[in-house]
């Protein structure tokens, strides 16, 4: 007989849960001066368990986990561990030395842990309350490495954090999209059974944000309750929460938290608009309607003319009951979208005809120059730029001028064996604190294609740098233009309209780097550079094959940015696009 008294079986930490601990793990082995490798490795530790679709604790349990890349036996046996006693040893002892407050400031963007740990050990500073009395005795701004600019800056993150300072990141789009996708094409699949009609993404995902907070799944099916059980039991939700009659909350693996609601086919329409968003946008129509004596709501459009509430099937029906064309989601924030008579025609991922910015092993790139031109040329790509790192990256793998010459005859070479696709030589020079480029322009002139980057001395005029290079005759775009990670550092202290002025009166390109941490210009700035006239590019900045893709999330930003194929450079093909750079060079 079963004890009825008995303690139930402790649930399965999730793969977020796991991954936060090894992200702990590495932060706090960080602080306590870890070799490198030590810490990286629990950091893609936690990346892989987190791209795990399954549970890691259930392939610990089977045995299967090191199958997982960046898993073997010594974070096996950790998993192991927390699975049968609910702690990981190494990481119980390293919470005893170092206080959760000290961990917390390693959250502020810049800071990081080699510098916690100096304000730990040299001022007491053991969190977020004791910084700010450090500063506000002026001691931070005395600690060698510090000094009064950094401390003004640490008090403004401080402020700009808020409550927020511990709390969890929202997601890269590149991240949870995908979660997304696999989530509605699994309940487009196992619902059939259920009757199911239509699934469909909507919040901040649908409008494709550079990040998500969390996931909004709409459906319509004849029985609700089967299509959420099909949610319920999917291998990608780690655990369930609230459920009721048409909807369901539940948290994946990822520890991303995502809502499914499950509405009659009449209404889907409402529903899915209503949950898109924006908020901004949501609440323009609200406003705009009301003084038609409409209300609109989740639940239909009511006509006070009438009494009667109007429910519609689409998107497009309850656009047009407002007298409206329908909007993608993209451009639904608030930013003029409700003033518009018809919808311009927005740039789509396959009018991309090249890509000018990846990276080989001849810089930080993981792939040779043939590799990349095929990989480009197996996603129908015409034309393709080899742009590595030039010699004052500051990174490490630079290249020099000796050896730009050996690429520019590697690429060369390469153009004349590839069938089907052109491959370009050129570079992605850094700009350096005078403005200056690495290189001479002589060998400049020798590239195909030339972009201008800042990355190295952030706080040393990054406006009058970028002008500079606008300004050089061989400059072709300029690279990830603010230098934003999101989530991880603030753009550049950049004066975005004088550099967008400076490309519209030099011709010069404004990149849109396709990289999903920067997406940068991001759309507003973008929007902006194509109102002056500047002609925009979108770059993968691929450092393999695997991320030639990322030229997905900067059409995102383009069609949220409200652009069109025409404002993009790398839409026409290699021969035309030559022609409209500056100087026709």
């Amino acid at each position: 007989m079963a004890d009825d008294d008995a303690t139930p079986a402790p649930r399965d930490p999730s793969n977020a849960a796991i991954a936060g601990l090894l992200e702990e793990l590495g932060d706090r082995y960080e602080l306590d001066g870890a070799v490198v490798h030590r810490v990286l490795a629990y950091r893609n530790g936690a990346k892989a368990v987190l791209d795990a679709p399954r549970s890691v604790a259930g392939m610990t349990r089977a045995g299967t986990v090191t199958e997982l890349p960046g898993i073997g036996k010594t974070l096996a046996e950790k998993f192991t561990a927390l699975i049968e006693t609910g702690e990981i040893p190494a990481l119980t002892k390293l919470r005893a030395k170092y206080p959760d407050g000290l961990l917390t400031l390693t959250h502020l963007p810049g800071l990081g842990p080699k510098k916690a740990r100096k304000l730990f050990d040299e001022l007491g500073v053991d969190g977020p309350a004791a910084l700010r009395e450090a500063i506000a005795d002026d001691r931070v701004a005395g600690l060698q490495g510090f000094g009064k600019k950094t401390q003004d800056k640490l008090l403004k993150l401080l402020d700009a954090a808020g409550e927020d300072i511990d709390r969890p990141a929202r997601v890269l789009l590149s991240k949870a999209l995908p979660l997304a996708e696999a989530l509605v094409e699994e309940l487009r699949e196992r619902g059939k059974d259920a009757g199911v009609h239509r699934v469909e993404i909507a919040g901040s995902a649908r409008r494709r944000a550079d990040s998500v907070h969390d996931l909004d799944i709409i459906a319509t099916a004849d029985d609700a309750a089967a299509l959420l059980e099909v949610f319920r039991t999917s291998e990608l939700v780690a655990e369930v929460g609230s459920s009721g009659e048409n909807g369901s909350h539940g948290v994946l693996h990822s520890g991303l938290a995502v809502d499914v609601r499950v509405v009659a086919p009449d209404q889907f329409g409402n529903l899915l608009q209503h949950f898109s968003g924006s908020k901004a946008h949501n609440v323009a129509m609200r406003e705009s309607a009301v003084k038609r004596g409409l209300h609109i709501s989740e639940y239909g459009i009511l006509d006070d003319a009438t009494g009667e509430t109007e429910r519609f099937a689409t998107e497009e029906e309850v656009y047009a009951r407002l007298g409206l064309p329908w909007i993608p989601p993209e451009l639904r924030e608030n930013r003029g979208e409700l003033a518009l008579d018809a919808v311009p025609p927005l740039i789509e991922w396959d009018d991309l005809r090249g890509d000018l910015h990846m990276h080989t092993t001849h810089s930080d790139g993981r792939a040779s120059v043939r590799d990349m031109a095929i990989a480009a040329r197996d996603l129908g790509l015409e034309y393709v730029c080899i742009t590595d790192h030039s010699a004052t990256h500051g990174f490490g793998d630079d290249v020099q001028p000796d050896e730009l010459r050996e690429i520019i005859a590697e690429v060369r070479a390469a153009d004349e064996e590839l069938d089907d696709i052109t491959v370009l030589v050129g570079s992605e020079v850094n700009i350096g604190a005078d403005g200056t480029l690495d290189y001479d322009d002589d060998l400049l002139a020798e590239l195909d294609w030339i972009v201008a980057s800042v990355h190295t001395a952030f706080q040393s005029d990054p406006t009058k740098r970028i002008v500079a290079a606008c300004e050089h005759p061989l400059v072709d775009v300029i690279g990830h233009p603010t230098g934003r990670l999101i989530g991880k550092r603030e753009a550049y202290d950049l004066d975005v309209d004088l550099m967008i002025e400076a490309a519209a009166r030099t011709g010069t390109f404004l990149e849109i780097n396709g990289s999903p941490a920067r997406r940068d210009l991001h759309d507003v700035h973008a929007r902006a550079a194509r109102d002056a006239g500047v002609l925009l590019t979108i770059g993968s900045d691929a450092h393999g094959p695997d991320t030639l893709p990322n030229t997905r999330w900067g059409v995102a930003t383009a069609r949220r940015g409200w652009l069109s194929a025409a404002d993009v450079a790398n839409t026409r093909p290699w021969d035309e696009l030559r022609k409209v750079r500056k100087g026709g060079r």
